[in-house]
């Protein structure tokens, strides 16, 4: 660990192999949540800004409002294919993240940005072909002076994100899956796709509706 408690860059915790963060690239966001009990997603207001799907180990970010020192570091303490996540203690008309900075993010190969607050220069990341969400876009910049912090469990858009945890975001939104969680998760996620399969292939040979709706309506007294 670097600096005292509020402006500090804390050590990642141990990665999680490659290949299974891979495994969680191109599964639905709401497959996810629904997997981990409806929980774990971040809230509407997070919103995909450049149209790109991530999936990677998060980086966290705790910022003072209107100022990015800490994401400028944490773009260099990111490994390929990590996803800088940011807390902005709910400042939304200072962006922490802009062009300049998605050509240092693209030229580092990281996986993307979640920012709770805003971000500026959309359409520019969107060309440098970099996922990025955020809950505002504002033309508005900010300081670069601290304090802040980097790799410590964070709040973003409603929900915890500890570093090192799998971030997955789509245009659905995004959800966040506990690194101590990860396996647990796929095998989770794997039987309700399973389910969806089969409820699908009912569909298809003419099962339109599901009975229990029907006997969830008449044991409630809505229908005899």
């Amino acid at each position: 660990m670097t600096g005292k408690l509020g402006f500090r860059i804390l050590p990642s915790p141990p990665r999680l192999s490659r290949d299974l963060v891979e495994r969680f690239r191109g599964l639905a966001s709401t497959n996810l949540a629904d997997a981990m009990g409806r929980f774990n997603f971040m809230d509407p207001g997070i919103q995909a800004r450049s149209g790109l799907t991530l999936c990677g180990l998060a980086v966290t970010v705790n910022c003072r409002p209107a100022d990015n020192l800490m994401v400028h570091k944490a773009l260099q303490v990111a490994e390929p294919g990590d996803v800088v996540v940011v807390s902005t203690c709910g400042n939304v008309t200072s962006a922490v993240f802009g062009e300049l900075m998605c050509h240092t993010a693209v030229a580092a190969r990281l996986g993307g940005v979640v920012v709770d607050g805003a971000i500026r220069d959309v359409e520019g990341i969107a060309r440098l072909g970099l996922p990025a969400f955020s809950r505002a876009v504002c033309p508005g910049g900010c300081d670069k002076d601290g304090p802040g912090e980097i790799n410590v469990p964070i709040g973003c858009g409603g929900t915890v994100v500890s570093p090192g945890d799998i971030v997955v975001g789509d245009r659905d939104g995004v959800v966040v899956v506990a690194r101590s969680t990860a396996e647990e998760v796929l095998d989770l996620v794997g039987q309700l796709m399973e389910r969806e399969r089969a409820r699908i292939a009912e569909i298809e040979a003419g099962g339109l509706f599901k009975p229990e709706i029907d006997a969830s309506l008449r044991k409630k007294g809505v229908i005899d």
